[in-house]
């Protein structure tokens, strides 16, 4: 299984305020994109997925009208 660094933004709604909350946590995964929808809970949310060449994974989720970027960078592990 896959170690990657994951970094969850959830977009602040809030009127003129232009942070964001941010949490950081690794995470053991295959499919991104499935790790997502099971961490949302949510069937209904719209996902995309940018895949890119240096294997990191960015997944942007809508629920309801907020979006969320789920960032993964995959760890290198000595072998």
């Amino acid at each position: 299984m896959k170690e990657y660094e994951l970094v969850r933004e959830i977009q602040n709604l809030c009127r003129n305020n232009q942070m964001r909350d941010v949490f950081i946590s690794e995470v053991r995964t295959d499919h991104p994109e499935s790790y997502v929808r099971d961490f949302l809970k949510d069937s209904a949310a719209c996902l995309t997925v940018d895949a890119r060449e240096d294997g990191s994974v960015t997944v942007y989720a809508d629920c309801d009208g907020l979006t969320q970027k789920f960032i993964f960078t995959p760890i290198e592990t000595a072998d």
